[in-house]
């Protein structure tokens, strides 16, 4: 069964940004890694066996990171196009602080 697969925007707190990016490179979970312009400051995909690793990931390892604000989740329900192939895309929004 393939897995789990989430965007995670992160909101980060500017001075913290690179220890930041430091603590989330060295998370296994954590598939890719970007700083961006915009309305967040990071974006990773982030893969988890299934809802409930994905929700304890979240919990005890993203969101224990000092310098991190909140995240936005948008849950893969298909990738047509990428590495990681499959049918149409569409993401379910959630939130957290």
């Amino acid at each position: 069964m393939a897995r789990l697969l989430a965007f995670v925007d992160i909101f980060v707190e500017s001075a913290s940004l690179d220890d930041v990016v430091q603590a989330l490179s060295r998370l296994v979970n954590v598939e890719e890694l970007y700083e961006v312009t915009g309305e967040f400051d990071i974006v990773t995909l982030v893969s988890a066996a299934d809802i409930e690793e994905f929700r304890d990931f979240l919990k005890n390892k993203i969101l224990k990171i000092r310098g991190i604000k909140s995240t936005v989740t948008s849950i893969v329900l298909s990738a047509p196009k990428g590495p990681r192939n499959g049918g149409q895309v569409t993401a379910a929004k959630s939130t957290s602080q």
